[in-house]
């Protein structure tokens, strides 16, 4: 089977670097008193938990062999109070690291949802949206993990080994010395380990991403999977994507575990050289059995935090892998933004292009020395083959693009001198693929508008002929919408579209296709709804259809990137031109 673009793993435009760490930092720093709240709680926990030993001990070796019953029954009530305030003081380091925790994967995700707002549309165009989705959610909560939950163990448990070695070495420095002597092994198998698992945890970091992307591709298609009876073909795509899922999963998880099972195993090995230097020194009357069992407890709880650190190694390495990823999306810097200096501007409608190229690739212009002029309130068509550059045209005058070469002024100011907010605030843009939110009809028409009154959306509903049709669905204006607007027609989505332009009150108003995808006698309705929108606005309209093009006040045909010829309906047909045998050729079509 051919492979497709889902086989291919994101190729990172740098290596990791240690300083994403601390940038992943600044976002723990803001909530610095739960989190020291919570290491605080965690480091009173861990350090009473130390105590029941040396209490063993102390019964052991000093009140059973002389019958002191008094002294076991204060014993028992000083363990009973250690385990209710390590069991206290652990629930309000959990409850405080939770906060945290979350606070900082809401501030993440903020501030991935604020950037991937302002990236340009190549960005989308140019990724599968699952695999930006996994960046945002998945792995988003991973780093927030980390950096409450993973730093907050991973300090207590070296500040637990510390305390640990001081305990045993009060207790007998021999036993202590027989227990450690397995760290320096510890320590070189990390070492060892720790880069082979980066790498690993990034392959599947790849064919995860792979395989998130095609699943969300595949849900949101599933429609036109259906119509051309792809599922067996896709299904085989599926297992492929889930078959590289679960192989790289499992190369990661045997080197995962490798660690803990090298520690466990040393761990195994060097406690029983405690118990033969124990019982060593026992036959030597060097050491009583109290303090033995207390060893042995200390010993148990010292591989724990070793274990765990190790853990926490294994962690970075992933944790690494999602930040590569998490701050390479943050880095994408936006091609439009407002620029410095730019200011807020009230148009009113005005357009002129002056010898205007543009280019996606270079070398290879769209645009070649465009140059023309519309007056506020005018109504321009651009017609042309398909590739010509009429989106083009209509692209640059909502700035999605910025011109290669030449000037666009707005009410003879440069574009680029106006804020973004600004200029988009005021521009109405109709496509031919309409996109309906998840809500009620209600909420789709105040989409761009959120401050409308419900009378604001029922006038601009009715001005453009959709309220007709809104107070016939089941529950009117509160209907709910299915995802992309599914549940309605394609003439019913174009004329919420249109309600929800009009309310917006724009000064220019651009219509790409806008009526192509419905029949004549739904046209008809939404011709109604065009003239309500173009009604005092500069209008700049792509169509083929004469319906729609017939009453402008000037139609631009634009063939290879340039204005072929321009002039009225009636003055082009006259010429006999390149537009006049479009239309020819689209009556015999018909």
């Amino acid at each position: 089977m051919a492979r497709n673009k889902y086989d291919i793993d994101e190729v990172l435009e740098a290596d990791f670097d240690s300083k994403q760490f601390g940038r992943a930092l600044r976002y723990a720093r803001k909530y610095w008193k739960r989190l020291a709240a919570a290491f605080a709680s965690s480091i009173a926990s861990a350090l009473i938990s130390l105590v029941p030993p040396l209490l063993i001990k102390e019964v052991t070796d000093e009140l059973i062999p002389n019958g002191n019953i008094g002294g076991m029954l204060k014993i028992a009530l000083i363990y009973t109070s250690v385990l209710l305030f390590t069991t206290l003081f652990t629930a309000i380091g959990s409850y405080m690291t939770n906060i945290a925790g979350q606070s900082i994967v809401t501030d993440m995700r903020r501030d991935l949802f604020v950037h991937l707002q302002k990236l340009p549309f190549q960005y989308y165009d140019s990724r599968p949206h699952g695999k930006i989705l996994v960046r945002v959610i998945n792995y988003v909560s991973a780093v927030s993990d980390f950096l409450t939950t993973g730093l907050i163990t991973f300090i207590v448990d070296f500040f637990t080994i510390i305390m640990i070695c001081i305990f045993m070495f009060a207790l007998d420095w021999k036993l202590a010395i027989a227990c450690m002597g397995g760290v320096p092994l510890i320590a070189l198998v990390v070492i060892i380990l720790k880069p082979l698992q980066h790498k690993a945890k990034r392959r599947y970091n790849n064919k995860s991403s792979n395989y998130h992307a095609y699943l969300n591709e595949s849900i949101i298609g599933m429609r036109i999977t259906q119509i051309f009876a792809r599922e067996e073909y896709n299904q085989q795509i599926f297992e492929r994507l889930a078959k590289d899922n679960k192989t790289t999963w499992m190369k990661r998880v045997k080197l995962q575990f490798l660690v803990p099972v090298f520690i466990e195993n040393i761990s195994l090995i060097f406690t029983c050289v405690l118990y033969l230097v124990a019982a060593y020194l026992l036959s030597q009357g060097q050491i009583l059995i109290g303090t033995i069992l207390a060893m042995t407890r200390y010993t148990s709880r010292f591989w724990t935090p070793i274990v765990d650190i190790g853990n926490f190694y294994s962690e970075v390495a992933e944790i690494g892998a999602y930040l590569e990823r998490i701050f390479e999306t943050m880095n994408e810097k936006p091609d439009i933004e407002s620029l410095p200096g730019s200011q807020p501007k009230e148009l009113e409608g005005g357009i002129e292009f002056r010898n205007c190229v543009f280019e996606y690739e270079t070398g290879f212009p769209v645009l070649n020395n465009v140059s023309f002029t519309v007056k506020p309130g005018e109504r321009i068509a651009l017609v042309g083959p398909t590739g010509a550059g009429k989106s083009t045209i209509v692209n640059l005058v909502s700035r999605f693009y910025d011109l290669t070469e030449g000037e666009l002024f707005l009410d003879g100011t440069e574009i680029r001198s106006i804020t973004l907010p600004s200029l988009r605030s005021q521009m109405g843009i109709m496509l031919q693929d309409v996109f309906l939110f998840s809500g009620t009809v209600k909420d789709n028409i105040r989409y761009g508008s959120p401050d409308a009154s419900e009378n604001e959306i029922i006038e601009a509903a009715k001005a453009v002929k959709a309220h007709d049709f809104i107070i016939q669905l089941p529950k009117g204006y509160d209907t709910e919408v299915s995802e992309r607007g599914q549940s309605l027609s394609a003439g019913q989505r174009q004329l919420i579209s249109f309600a929800r332009t009009l309310l917006r009150k724009p000064k220019i108003l651009i219509l790409d296709e806008a009526t192509s995808t419905v029949d004549t006698q739904t046209e008809q309705i939404l011709q109604e709804g065009i003239k309500a929108l173009m009604d005092g606005r500069t209008s700049l309209i792509i169509a083929h259809r004469l319906s729609t093009i017939r009453d402008c006040n000037r139609i631009l045909y634009i063939e290879n990137g340039r204005i072929a010829e321009q002039g009225t309906h009636d003055e082009l047909m006259a010429a006999k031109g390149k537009y006049f045998i479009q239309k020819l050729k689209e009556k015999e079509n018909v």
